[in-house]
């Protein structure tokens, strides 16, 4: 439920959380306050591994389990090592693909690297935990699970669940594995209680109907009073969904985006969301980010900037964060080649035949543009350059002569996405 309009926070925790913009629904907010107050208050948030790294879209959690720890908390961040095996079904219209048991191991210790920026790992009482529903789910009887456990859910009920709902509704199929990752997820508060002592469940407001499942199962299983918290689903002004690009999701594994790519995706933000994103995403003081908010005209470039280099300093450390603004600067101040762009080797010999533009810009090369039916249109817009002069025909080739004395190449999509074609 919203928070009751004669709320005022009196912990630490739920105070921050209101005023940076991260609260959605609270199942019980006196009960969360309290528990926050008194430093008994150990929540978690549920990660399936179902890519190598952890993208924007579950920035916004982390950072609640960041500042539970913060005001004396303590933070669960559990890997789906078992619900991954099943599929969340939320917010889909078809099954997730199924993973090999190596795959999701894989995944998970690709996005194990993301929680070291964030939380503080240890024994004390206040060190974060980081636990894996693999350790309990994948143990699990089938017949005591089903008479344990499955007699307290109502098909009824699950019926409603918007998970499923919307996916009876789209005549989408869905299938008996995904319907059970409601009850496992619910398991898993449960589960965490026990071994624990996890009191709150966080996620995103899509989650709402299995953290509050999961509420309700440990009732019937007399665990001590459980609680829900969610954060919203985040949309830019412009009401796109947060993370979704032309290149696809903003990942948070260095490998897969690079922090140069990191920092132009903040630096992008559109203006009227400047404010919201530097309380969500940045650890910067209040009234700072007033000060940064309330900049206009062209001075709203300078709290882009700003925004890009704290969120990339959380992410990727502060030398990688003041090294991309540095590169940005060079390349959209001064107009220089900066070495440090992204960079993509490719085959020598492929530039001694010639290089397509076509294929040099999509996917199998620079990737700044998913296919070559995006790169034709790109061209006809004139959207595309090589070395800083467009493209006009998509039949030209890339060669040896285009190579700078260091042996690179500069693709660029419009004005602030660049990779450098490095010769080998």
């Amino acid at each position: 439920m919203a928070a009751p309009l004669d709320f005022t926070p009196r912990s630490d925790f739920l105070r921050i959380l209101s005023e940076r913009g991260y609260l959605h629904q609270c199942s019980d907010y006196e009960g969360v306050d309290a528990a926050a107050r008194e430093g008994r208050l150990t929540a978690y948030v549920g990660y399936d591994c179902t890519a190598a790294s952890l993208h924007i879209g579950h920035l916004l959690s982390i950072m609640m389990l960041h500042w539970l720890q913060a005001t004396g908390g303590r933070p669960v961040a559990l890997m789906g090592g078992g619900t991954t095996r099943v599929g969340d079904p939320s917010g889909r219209d078809e099954s997730r693909k199924i993973l090999t048991i190596e795959q999701i191991e894989e995944n998970k210790q690709g996005i194990k690297k993301t929680f070291d920026r964030f939380l503080r790992f240890g024994d004390g009482p206040q060190d974060a935990i980081m636990a894996d529903n693999a350790e309990w789910l994948t143990k699990l009887n089938y017949i005591e699970m089903l008479r344990d456990v499955g007699r307290h859910f109502s098909i009824n009920r699950m019926l409603t669940m918007d998970s499923v709902r919307m996916r009876l509704e789209r005549d989408q199929e869905l299938s008996f594995l995904e319907f059970n990752y409601m009850i496992l997820q619910s398991y898993d508060f449960t589960e965490l209680n026990r071994r624990y002592g996890v009191t709150l469940q966080m996620g995103g407001s899509d989650q709402w109907g299995n953290i509050v499942n999961g509420i309700d199962l440990g009732r019937r299983l007399g665990t001590p009073q459980l609680y829900a918290l969610t954060c919203p689903l985040m949309t830019t002004a412009s009401g796109a969904k947060m993370g979704k690009t032309a290149g696809g999701a903003v990942w948070l594994d260095a490998g897969m985006r690079s922090p140069y790519e990191y920092w132009q995706f903040w630096r992008n933000t559109e203006d009227a969301d400047v404010g919201r994103f530097l309380k969500l995403f940045t650890l910067l003081p209040l009234d700072e980010v007033a000060r940064l908010e309330g900049l206009g005209g062209a001075e709203i470039n300078e709290a882009k900037k700003v925004l890009a280099t704290e969120a990339t300093a959380l992410m990727h450390g502060r030398e990688a964060a003041e090294a991309a603004a540095e590169t940005a600067r060079r390349t959209f101040e001064e107009g220089a080649l900066a070495e440090t762009l992204p960079s993509v080797e490719v085959a020598r010999a492929a530039f001694e035949v010639g290089l397509g533009v076509l294929a040099a810009f999509g996917p199998d090369h620079a990737a700044l543009v998913p296919s070559t039916s995006a790169a034709r249109r790109e061209i006809r817009a004139g959207g595309l350059k090589v070395n800083d002069a467009a493209v006009s025909d998509e039949k030209a080739v890339i060669g040896l002569s285009d190579l700078t004395p260091e042996g690179v190449v500069k693709l660029s999509f419009g004005r602030k996405r660049h990779v450098l074609l490095r010769a080998v």
